[in-house]
C-alpha cells in the first residue's frame, strides 16, 4: 500500500464482531497502520496521514501475498477448535532468508513505533486518575470510587502489560541481528489478552459512565475533554490534546492488532528459524481469544449480515439533497445489498469520533420507485431563485480570488482558513439548492420520500442500482436498534464518498478544472438491440453539480445512428465530461408533471475525465465511450478562455460575421442588424418554448452553415432558416455577436459597466446605468435594446422553457460585454482569474437590464437627469 493511502477509522465496540468477520475490511489497511506507527486524528474527526517519526526506520510495508485471507477471525483462519493455523506461505529454509528477515525488521520497526504511541495513550489515560482518587476520600470528590473504577477499568493492567513488552522488545530492534529471537515476548502478550476480555466486557459501562460524570460535573468535564497525549520521542509535537472518549477507545482498537502483526512475522520468518513456532503459538492464542469475544457478542453481528445470512456489502454511497418537510437537507445514503440507508453525518466534538445518525432505512424487498401518475399527486417542487444561485456563484468566485491573493502575498493561515471557510459555507448552500430533478422513492409499507439531483446520470445510476439488487430474492425485514446502530457505525468504515462534493475540499494541488470552450463531435453510436428513435445529451460539471449543455437530433428508426454533430460547450471549472443516450418517446400521456417533460427512456451513459494534458491540444481528440454495451464515438478539442476572447476584426469588405456593426446596419440601411432580426424572429416563432433555448448548443456544422448564407447574403436565407434546427439558429446569433470585432457593449465602456454594476446605493446605480447606454453609438444602444426585450420575453415561458432571466443573462452577459486584451492583459494572470474577476459580473450587468423596466431609445435620449460627466 502507498504511504499516502487512506486510513480507515476504527469502529466503535458495538461493531468489533464486524471489524474482526468482516471480509470487506482490507488486510493491508490494518498491516500499513503498523508500518507507520501512527493513530492520530485532528481535532474535526477526520484522519491525519502522518509518515514514520523522524530518524525511524520504518517505511510502508506491502504485504506480497495473495493468498492471505482478509479475514481475521478464528474461525477464517481454523483456529476457533485450538487447532494451530495453517502457516501462511513461509519462507523455504534458506530461500531469500535475508529479505524475509529484512522484511521482519521493517514489521516489527514499525510495530514498535505503534506500541509507543499506545502507551503514551494508555498514559494520559491513566494521568488524572491518582488526583481523582486522592479527592474521592475527600468532602469534595470529584468522581466516587466505584465510578473510578468503573471508567478506568483494567487501563493499569494494560498499561503495565505493554510497557514491559515495549521495553523488552525495543533493544532486540534497536541492536538488530538476523538471528535475534522476540517469539516469546508475543507469546507471553497473547497469553495476557485476558485482561482485554474483561476490559471489551466493561467498555460499554465506562463510556456511559464517563458520559454522566461530564454532564453532571463540570470539573471532570473539563478533564475529560482535554487529555494530554505525549509524542513520540523523535516527534516536533511535545503534546496533543485527546477526550478520554477516544482514549477508552484505543483498547478497543488494540486488541486485533496483534493478530495482524503475527501473521506478517510468520510470512517473512524462515520455518526453521526458532521463532517460527513461537509466533504460531502467539497467532492461535490470539484467534482463539478473539474467537471467544465473538461468541460473547454473536447476537449483534446479525446487524452486518442479511436476513438469510449472507454478508451485507456496501454497493454505492453519496451525498443527495433530500426533500423533507418542506426543506432541502444534505443526506448520506448508502445503499447495501438488501437495504437503502439515509443517514446524517453529526457533527463532532473535538477529539470525539464522527458518527452516522440513521433518519431512515427501507429494505429493497419493500422499495418501489412511483409512476409518473403517483409523482402528479406529489408535493411539487419548487426550483430556488436562479438570481440567489448566481450570487452564490459569485460570492464563492470573489472568496477564490481572495485566498489566491491571501496565498501570493503569504497571508496568515489563519485568514486563509476563515476565507476558506466562508467558501464552503457558500459553495454548501449552493450543492443544497442548485439540484431541481427529482427522485422519489416508496416504501410499500410507509411513507415516500424525495430527493432532488442536478443530473439524470446520477438519477439513473440509482435507480438501476437499486434494481439490479431487486432481481436478487430478497426479504422483508424489521431491524432492532441495536442492528440499526451497528449497521450506521459500519458506513464511516464502509463509505466510498468521504467528502461533500465541494472544491473547498480538495487540495491545493488538485486541478481546478477548466475554464474556456470545449468542442465536441458527436459522431455515432452502436451495440443497440433494435431500433429506435435515438439522441444524446452532453453534461459538464459546474461549481460541483452537473448542467446539461447540448443535445443532438433525434435520429429516427435505426439501430446504429450517425448524427455527426458539433457543440460548443463552456466550461466553468469543469473536470468531466458526460454523454447520455436515450431512447425519444412520443407519447404524451408520460408526461412528468415535476419538471414538465416527457420521459424519455436511458439507454447508456459514461462519463469521461477532462485531463488538461489530453485536451489542451490545437488537434481533435478522437475517443469512444461505452455505456451498457452501447459505443459511443466523439471527438473533442479545448480552447481556453483567454483564447476565445481575443476578436480578430474581419478583413472582408462584406459579409456580417466579424465586421463593426455601424458598418452593417449603414449598409443594410436599418437600425438592427438582419441577422438578429432574422434570428429572433425564427425563435420566437417556434422555439420560445423549446426547453434549454439558448443554452443547449446547437449543431457547430449547422451554425457555419447559417453563418456562410448570412455572410454571402444569399437569397434563400429565409427557406434555410425555416428548415433549421431551432438550437442552431439561437446558437448562429450568439456567434454573430461574440465576433464582432469589440462586444456590443464597447471596450470603452466595459471598466464603468464594471464600476457601475458594483454600486450600493440603488439611486446611483440607475443613474449610472441609464447613463451609461445613453453613451452607446446609437446601432448598439438600439439593437442592445430590442434584444433585451427578446430575451425578456423568452424568459416569460420559463415555466416550459426552464430559460429564466438569469439563465440568460447567464448566456449571453459574457458574450456582450466583455474586456478588452488590454484590460484582460492588466488585470487578470489565468483563465480561471477571467471567471473569478469579470464573468459573474458581466452576467450581473445584463441581469439588472432585463430586470428593469422597459427602456424607450427615445426617451432615455430625452432623459437629462442623468449624469452627464463624460465616462
Amino acid at each position: 500500500m502507498a504511504a499516502g493511502g487512506r486510513r480507515r477509522r476504527p469502529l466503535r465496540y458495538q461493531s468489533l464482531a464486524a471489524l474482526v468477520e468482516d471480509s470487506q475490511w482490507p488486510f493491508l489497511f490494518l498491516v500499513s497502520d503498523f508500518s507507520y506507527g501512527t493513530d492520530e486524528y485532528d481535532g474535526e474527526g477526520n484522519e491525519e496521514q502522518k509518515g514514520p517519526p523522524e530518524g525511524s526506520e520504518t517505511m510502508p510495508y506491502i504485504d506480497e501475498s495473495p493468498t492471505m485471507s482478509p479475514q481475521l477471525s478464528a474461525r477464517s483462519q481454523g483456529g476457533g477448535d485450538g487447532v494451530s493455523p495453517t502457516p501462511p506461505e513461509g519462507l523455504a529454509p534458506g530461500v531469500e532468508a535475508g529479505k524475509g528477515l529484512e522484511m521482519r525488521k521493517l514489521v516489527l520497526s514499525g510495530f514498535l513505533a505503534s506500541e509507543e504511541i499506545y502507551i503514551n495513550q494508555l498514559e494520559a489515560l491513566l494521568l488524572p486518575m491518582k488526583p481523582l482518587k486522592a479527592t474521592a476520600t475527600t468532602s469534595q470528590p470529584v468522581l466516587t470510587i466505584q465510578q473510578i473504577e468503573t471508567i478506568f477499568y483494567k487501563i493499569q493492567d494494560i498499561y503495565e502489560i505493554h510497557k514491559e513488552f515495549y521495553d523488552n522488545l525495543c533493544p532486540k530492534v534497536q541492536q538488530w541481528d538476523s538471528q535475534v529471537t522476540m517469539g516469546h515476548l508475543f507469546q507471553k502478550l497473547a497469553s495476557q489478552l485476558g485482561v482485554y476480555k474483561a476490559f471489551v466486557d466493561n467498555y460499554k459501562v465506562a463510556l456511559e459512565t464517563a458520559e454522566k460524570c461530564s454532564q453532571s460535573n463540570n470539573q471532570f468535564q473539563k478533564i475529560s475533554e482535554e487529555l494530554k497525549v505525549k509524542g513520540p520521542k523523535d516527534s516536533k509535537d511535545s503534546h496533543t490534546s485527546v477526550t478520554m472518549e477516544a482514549l477508552l477507545y484505543k483498547p478497543i482498537d488494540r486488541v486485533t492488532r496483534s493478530t495482524l502483526v503475527l501473521h506478517d512475522l510468520l510470512k517473512h520468518t524462515p520455518v526453521d528459524h526458532p521463532d517460527y513456532p513461537l509466533l504460531q503459538d502467539a497467532l492461535r492464542i490470539s484467534q482463539n481469544f478473539l474467537s471467544s469475544i465473538n461468541e460473547d457478542i454473536d447476537p449483534r453481528r446479525t446487524a452486518v449480515t442479511t436476513p438469510k445470512g449472507e454478508t451485507r456489502q456496501l454497493v454505492k454511497d453519496g451525498f443527495l439533497v433530500e426533500v423533507s418537510e418542506s426543506s432541502r437537507k444534505l443526506r448520506h445514503v448508502f445503499l447495501f445489498t438488501d437495504v437503502l440507508l439515509c443517514a446524517k453525518l453529526k457533527k463532532a466534538s473535538a477529539g470525539k469520533h464522527q458518527q452516522y445518525d440513521c433518519k431512515w432505512y427501507i429494505p429493497l424487498a419493500d422499495l418501489v420507485f412511483p409512476s409518473p401518475e403517483e409523482s402528479e399527486a406529489s408535493p411539487q417542487v419548487h426550483p430556488f431563485p436562479d438570481h440567489e444561485l448566481e450570487d452564490m456563484k459569485m460570492k464563492i468566485s470573489a472568496l477564490k480570488s481572495e485566498i489566491q491573493k491571501e496565498k501570493a502575498n503569504k497571508g496568515q493561515s489563519r485568514a486563509i482558513e476563515r476565507l476558506k471557510k466562508k467558501m464552503f459555507e457558500n459553495e454548501f448552500l449552493l450543492l443544497l439548492n442548485s439540484p431541481t430533478i427529482p427522485f422519489r422513492i416508496h416504501n410499500r409499507n410507509g411513507k415516500s420520500y424525495l430527493f432532488l439531483l442536478s443530473s439524470d446520470y446520477e438519477r439513473s445510476e440509482w435507480r438501476e442500482a437499486i434494481q439490479k439488487l431487486q432481481k436478487k430474492d430478497l426479504q422483508a425485514f424489521v431491524l432492532s436498534s441495536v442492528e440499526l446502530q451497528v449497521l450506521t457505525g459500519s458506513c464511516f468504515k464502509l463509505r466510498t464518498v468521504h467528502n461533500i462534493p465541494v472544491t473547498s475540499n480538495k487540495d491545493d494541488d488538485e486541478s481546478p478544472g477548466l475554464y474556456g470552450f470545449l468542442h465536441v463531435i458527436v459522431h455515432s453510436a452502436k451495440g443497440f438491440k433494435q431500433s429506435a428513435n435515438l439522441y444524446c445529451t452532453l453534461e459538464v460539471d459546474s461549481f460541483g453539480y452537473f448542467v446539461s449543455k447540448a443535445k443532438t437530433r433525434v435520429f429516427r428508426d435505426t439501430a446504429e445512428p450517425k448524427w455527426d454533430e458539433e457543440f460548443e460547450i463552456e466550461l466553468e471549472g469543469s473536470q468531466s465530461l458526460r454523454i447520455l443516450c436515450y431512447e425519444k418517446c412520443y407519447d404524451k400521456t408520460k408526461v412528468n408533471k415535476d419538471n414538465n417533460e416527457i420521459v424519455d427512456k436511458i439507454m447508456g451513459k459514461g462519463q469521461i475525465q477532462l485531463d488538461p494534458q489530453t485536451v489542451e491540444t490545437k488537434n481533435w481528440h478522437t475517443d469512444v465511450i461505452e455505456m451498457n454495451g452501447i459505443k459511443v464515438e466523439f471527438s473533442m478539442k479545448f480552447t481556453s478562455r483567454d483564447m476565445s476572447l481575443k476578436r480578430t476584426p474581419s478583413k472582408k469588405q462584406t459579409g456580417v460575421f466579424g465586421v463593426k456593426i455601424s458598418v452593417v446596419t449603414k449598409r443594410e440601411r436599418s437600425k438592427v442588424p438582419y441577422i438578429v432580426r432574422q434570428c429572433v424572429e425564427e425563435v420566437e416563432k417556434r422555439g420560445i418554448e423549446e426547453v434549454g433555448i439558448y443554452r443547449i448548443s446547437g449543431v457547430a456544422t449547422d451554425i457555419q452553415a447559417l453563418k456562410a448564407v448570412f455572410d454571402a447574403n444569399n437569397k434563400d436565407i429565409l427557406l434555410m432558416l425555416s428548415d433549421m434546427d431551432i438550437n442552431a439558429i439561437a446558437g448562429t446569433l450568439k456567434l454573430y455577436f461574440r465576433e464582432l470585432p469589440e462586444p456590443l457593449l464597447t471596450d470603452r465602456l466595459y471598466p464603468a459597466f464594471m464600476e457601475g454594476i458594483a454600486l450600493s446605493d440603488p439611486a446611483a446605480k440607475e443613474n449610472c446605468m441609464m447613463h451609461l447606454l445613453r453613451s452607446l453609438p446609437d446601432p448598439n444602444l438600439i439593437t442592445f435594446l430590442f434584444l433585451l426585450e427578446h430575451l425578456k420575453r423568452v424568459a416569460e415561458k420559463e415555466p416550459i422553457n426552464k430559460m429564466s432571466l438569469h439563465n440568460l443573462a447567464t448566456v449571453f452577459g459574457p458574450t456582450l460585454l466583455r474586456p478588452s486584451e488590454v484590460e484582460s492583459k492588466a488585470h487578470v494572470t489565468s483563465a480561471a482569474d477571467i471567471w473569478s474577476h469579470d464573468v459573474m459580473a458581466q452576467v450581473q450587468v445584463l441581469l439588472y437590464y432585463l430586470q428593469h423596466p422597459p427602456i424607450s431609445f427615445a426617451e432615455l435620449k430625452r432623459n437629462t437627469l442623468y449624469f452627464s460627466t463624460d465616462v
